[in-house]
């Protein structure tokens, strides 16, 4: 995936094709792209080989979980923001409200810049996502944040009655589950990636402790 070959068959075409987004909200994906290279010259927000296939591994990553929300879904909240992914993406395809958790204070700087480059709303939470004084969203995303058991913890505070979690996860989401069923109940959906053959999307409701 990271290859010459298959970062230039994947662009902006490619992404609004997959994902039938406006031609506003492309342009505003394309200046997301022309900060993530020009910042991370200076902070680390993702990994300076992923730039050249950004808008499959980093955007269409991202943009899978919108449809996937329940309907109606208005408040999103993404754990370990980074450099905005996948929060930022979601807020930049509709999602209503989305808030940020991140504690590092460069990549908070560089999500409410870029928010503002982009035109779109949402709120950074420049915090651990232990500190932060818990409510219901009704949907919890994540993306290499931690293990799941660990993403659980951290997730479960936000979790309602109807909360959903999207949490995008690699080869190793089967050990994770099964140690994850050992102190949580859920119902767990595994959804393949549209971006990454390997990629697993774990869908989790109902969640509660043993």
């Amino acid at each position: 995936m990271c290859g010459g070959a298959v970062a230039a068959a994947f662009g902006a075409a490619e992404f609004r094709a997959a994902t039938g987004v406006s031609r506003e909200t492309i342009a505003r994906l394309e200046r997301y792209v022309a900060l993530l290279a020009r910042w991370n010259r200076a902070v680390n927000l993702v990994a300076a080989t992923s730039l050249a296939d950004v808008w499959r591994r980093h955007f269409l990553d991202s943009a899978q979980l919108l449809p996937l929300a329940p309907s109606g879904a208005r408040a999103w909240l993404d754990l370990g923001s980074g450099a905005g992914l996948p929060g930022l993406v979601l807020a930049a395809l509709g999602a209503p409200e989305v808030h940020l958790i991140e504690s590092d204070a460069r990549k908070c700087a560089f999500v409410t810049v870029a928010a503002g480059e982009m035109g779109v709303s949402v709120r950074v939470h420049r915090q651990r996502i232990e500190r932060v004084v818990p409510w219901p969203a009704d949907v919890v995303v994540a993306r290499a944040v931690a293990p799941l058991p660990r993403l659980l913890d951290l997730a479960a505070p936000f979790f309602g009655p109807t909360t959903v979690g999207l949490f995008l996860k690699g080869e190793d989401v089967e050990r994770e589950l099964t140690v994850a069923t050992r102190s949580w109940r859920m119902h767990a959906e595994r959804i393949a990636s549209r971006s990454d053959k390997s990629g697993v999307i774990v869908r989790i409701q109902r969640l509660s402790r043993v």
